[in-house]
């Protein structure tokens, strides 16, 4: 008789290899071990890739960045009790992005809960409010088991009224938890050569939208990491440098769109989000509207793009705009949060496919399922719209990097270009970090040649960013370059600890010291620290100083260090190629943050004026 609990493991393990599988991420445990050891027999017979990790949260977020990055559903193997827990961020960053994560937990049988078992607690639904589906898997339920996990993973991938996200499969296993007889070795080595057999003849395709909103695909699958000769991929159409070598990412000041212009048309934008994908450059452009484009939205590039945007919508211009056209998740700015709230605006959002992060109704839009249909409701658009954003944003883009070449150090807008510019060079994935990092490359990425980009931006947190880095780099093959701030790299350091013996991805970390949380200079509670009664409230509560020395922890789990104090020593960091992992330390002052960023929006602001002032817009 085979022993029941690997009966379990292997009716799981195959369903999410028919699903689609191809990596799971294992935390060590007793409880989830029939799991573990079919999962070993999985990877020994090529049917799975398997990764080990001790800590779970660091397992889940590793398998989050290998989900978001392939589209495909990824499990994350845990033994039970806090285990558990440790999940949650990941599952709840997995919701608001549409990412079909599964929570793969092992749990004490029926008859031991609620006995006061060891290790034991409550988790059946533990997970309610962020899964499409859940599975309570109890032993003797092989027969309608299949069955149950087939249609918890097909919810992983959406439906018509629903979006991608993560589900949660939770294992009652009995003992004994290990194979103890020949038959159970005979058992699972055949099932293993079976289910490669089953996989190499069909493998499922990905059930998500891995980059966009739309099915596109951003980089290269495969292990090969040399990206000297290798196309850096943003659809066929990316735009880049042209076959004698000269950039044309430079403003045009001719409108490129295909649609006629009219004295009367509509003053609409283009406002991609995270997500928003390269279709949303193509459909800018193509309309002939301007387009802001966060960095995540993996659609910054393109002649539509307007430089500088975040300070051309702090001008009167914004108060002219109709229309919106919407594509995927804006979370970086206010002005463009209160610009979609605008009662005179009409909100055109594109969204083929239900999405993760909204409710209908919750705001008022027009939801349009293609961009064939956003032209049709948009019409003609007004004459000499396009231009007048596009120099308006070069003059403000051109006043800011003046001002920012004027600080005396390197700042985090110096980092945030030339991390933007190595990874358009070299063909990194580039992991952008919550907090100031992806809004300093908001502020200064240049629309040139198209980056692979991957945020946390479906809650947003710094938990787990170096792990996401690290599935980023597992799932596509590709080098990784990392831009986050200390806080958030010290919050997720567990994650650099990777087993002997374990695929080790090509991750260079690029981590801005300014020795404590620097955004909260630049928020309100910057203004409060500025009254001596909350001076050190502020600074301890938010601020948040600390002494890690970055060169021993890196020391301390293997990783290679180095240390860049100004711009030249950065450069010559990022032309090497990027091949095991490194952490590059960037110490900047964050003294000062607020009047300095307080005197870059004064001057692009005074520059773009300035240019209106000689070209009023009419209303």
């Amino acid at each position: 008789m085979i022993t029941p609990s690997l009966l379990t493991a292997t009716t799981a393990l195959s369903a999410l290899a028919r699903a689609g599988m191809e990596h799971m991420v294992v935390a060590p445990g007793s409880r989830s071990a029939p799991v573990a050891y079919a999962a070993a027999a999985a990877r020994e017979s090529g049917a799975l890739r398997v990764h080990v990790r001790i800590d779970e949260r660091a397992a889940a977020f590793t398998a989050l960045g290998i989900s978001r990055s392939t589209g495909r559903p990824v499990a994350v193997l845990t033994t039970s009790g806090t285990a558990v827990g440790n999940l949650l961020p990941a599952v709840m960053e997995a919701s608001h992005s549409g990412t079909p994560l599964v929570a793969l937990t092992a749990d004490r049988p029926p008859e031991l809960r609620g006995t006061g078992a060891n290790q034991t607690t409550f988790q059946p639904g533990v997970f309610a409010a962020f899964v499409r589906a859940q599975v309570d898997l109890v032993p003797d339920d092989h027969n309608p088991a299949a069955e149950m996990l087939d249609r918890a993973l097909a919810a992983a991938g959406g439906h018509d009224t629903t979006a991608p996200g993560p589900v949660h499969l939770n294992l009652g296993l009995r003992d004994p938890l290990y194979p103890r007889a020949e038959e159970d070795h005979l058992f699972l080595t055949n099932w293993a050569a079976e289910l490669a057999a089953e996989l190499a003849e069909h493998r499922a395709a990905r059930i998500a939208h891995p980059w966009a909103v739309f099915d596109e695909a951003l980089v290269v699958e495969g292990p090969d990491t040399d990206t000297t000769e290798r196309p850096r991929g943003v659809g066929s159409r990316g735009r880049g440098h042209d076959e004698r070598g000269s950039d044309d990412s430079s403003p045009s000041g001719e409108n490129p769109g295909k649609l006629p212009t009219t004295p009367d048309g509509a003053r609409a934008v283009v406002m991609a989000g995270d997500g928003a994908g390269p279709a949303a450059a193509r459909f800018a452009a193509d309309a002939g509207l301007p387009l802001m484009a966060e960095p995540s939205s993996n659609a910054r590039f393109g002649p539509s793009a307007v430089h500088s945007y975040q300070n051309v919508l702090e001008l009167d211009l914004v108060d002219q705009v109709d229309t919106v056209v919407l594509v995927g998740r804006p979370t970086l700015s206010r002005h463009v949060a209160a610009l979609l709230r605008r009662e005179d605006v009409r909100v055109l959002a594109v969204r083929p496919e239900p999405v993760a992060w909204f409710e209908e109704g919750r705001r008022d839009e027009e939801v349009v399922r293609s961009f064939h249909e956003a032209l049709d409701r948009l019409g003609p658009v007004r004459d000499g719209w396009f231009e007048l954003w596009e120099a308006t944003g070069v003059a403000a883009g051109e006043a800011l990097r003046t001002q920012t070449n004027s600080a005396p150090a390197l700042t985090g807008l110096h980092v945030a270009h030339a991390v933007w510019d190595a990874c358009a060079a070299d063909g990194a994935v580039l992991v952008a970090g919550s907090s100031n990092p992806i809004r300093d490359l908001d502020l200064v990425a240049l629309p040139g040649d198209p980056v692979a980009v991957v945020a946390n931006r479906g809650v947003s947190g710094i938990d787990g960013t170096v792990a996401t880095a690290h599935g980023v780099g597992l799932g596509t093959g590709r080098p990784v370059r990392v831009f986050l701030g200390d806080l958030t790299f010290l919050h997720d350091a567990g994650a650099l600890l990777v087993g002997d013996g374990e695929d080790v991805p090509n991750v260079q970390l690029v981590v801005l010291n300014d020795n404590g949380g620097g955004i909260f200079g630049k928020l309100e509670h910057g203004a409060v620290a500025q009254d001596t009664r909350y001076t050190s409230t502020v600074e301890r509560f938010f601020g948040t100083p600390h002494r890690v020395s970055l060169p021993d922890l890196c020391a301390a789990y293997g990783v290679e260090y180095s240390r860049a104090d100004t711009a030249i020593e950065l450069a010559a960091l990022f032309a090497a190629p990027v091949r095991g992992r490194r952490v590059i330390e960037v110490p900047i002052d964050r003294a000062g943050l607020r009047e300095f960023h307080q005197g870059l929006r004064e001057a692009a602001q005074d520059a773009a004026r300035q240019f209106l002032a000689k070209y009023p817009v009419e209303k």
